[in-house]
Formats: C-alpha cells, sequence, structure tokens
C-alpha cells in the first residue's frame, strides 16, 4: 500500500503536491523510515534464523532464498534513504529539481521491482514452508519478538 502510494506521488514529477499527495507522501514516507525496518528485523532476526537451523530437505529451497532476500533488503534500505531524504526535501521546499525528480522516480521504480519479487519469494516459498515447518514454539517465540518490536 504505501509502496503504491510512492509510485502515484512519483508521477507528480517535480511539480507541487496538492494537500492529499503531501499527506500521503508524509505517510508513506514515515511508514518505510519507522515500521519497515521493523518487519526486516522480522525475518533476519527472528525467521531467518531459525530456518537456516532447520535440517529438513523440504525447507532447503526456502533457505536458498534467505541470501538473496537480504542483499535486497540491504539495497531497498539505500533506495529508502534517498527516497526519504527527496520526499522531506519535496515536502520542505513544496518541488524537487528535475533531477531529483528523475531520481525520485527512479528509485521507487527499483523498490517497487525489488518487492515485487521479494513478496512473491516471501509468499510462495519462505512463508508456506515456514508455516508448516517451524514448531509452535519457535512460532510463538518469532510472535513474540515482532510484539517486542512494535512496543
Amino acid at each position: 500500500m504505501f509502496l503504491g502510494t510512492l509510485v502515484r506521488v512519483a508521477e507528480f514529477g517535480e511539480g507541487l503536491l496538492d494537500s492529499e499527495a503531501r499527506a500521503a507522501l508524509e505517510g508513506a514516507l514515515k511508514y518505510f523510515r519507522e515500521a519497515a525496518p521493523k518487519h526486516t528485523a522480522d525475518e533476519e532476526e527472528s525467521l531467518f534464523p531459525r530456518l537456516r537451523q532447520m535440517h529438513n530437505p523440504e525447507i532447503e529451497a526456502a533457505i536458498d532464498t534467505l541470501d538473496p532476500l537480504e542483499h535486497e533488503h540491504r539495497r531497498a534500505d539505500l533506495l529508502h534513504a534517498e527516497v526519504d531524504r527527496l520526499g522531506r526535501l519535496w515536502l520542505r521546499g513544496g518541488t524537487l529539481s528535475g533531477s531529483e525528480a528523475q531520481t525520485f522516480r527512479q528509485h521507487v521504480a527499483e523498490l517497487a521491482s525489488i518487492y515485487k519479487e521479494h513478496i512473491r519469494i516471501e509468499d510462495e516459498v519462505v512463508f508456506p514452508v515456514a508455516g508448516r515447518l517451524l514448531s509452535a514454539t519457535d512460532k510463538a517465540a518469532i510472535a513474540g519478538e515482532m510484539a517486542a518490536r512494535r512496543k
């Protein structure tokens, strides 16, 4: 949802944002600055280590996807930092230069591309296997760790 917001706002080019677009941009930037890192931590600190400890043939394919997902997290972090910087600049100044707007659009487009495949892998490979093979104890521990990150 928030990525879609960034995609729609990027279509404004470097021009002035109306009040609705400003509010949407502020909300999306805040989400990616504050909430998205918690999702990354949920995976990298809670889920992925548990999956890597399992020795089950069914989970091997899912484990092979974890390194690329973590690499994508790093690339997305860098892109989000620049989108956040440019988005805040846009909100403060009212406009972006042509090159700033182009960079904003390119970074948002790259994020959309990364997330499309990233989410597909999570939804089709990692999460189903984790749901089937993690113990109830592990699932409860992951849920507790996730809740603690959000307090």
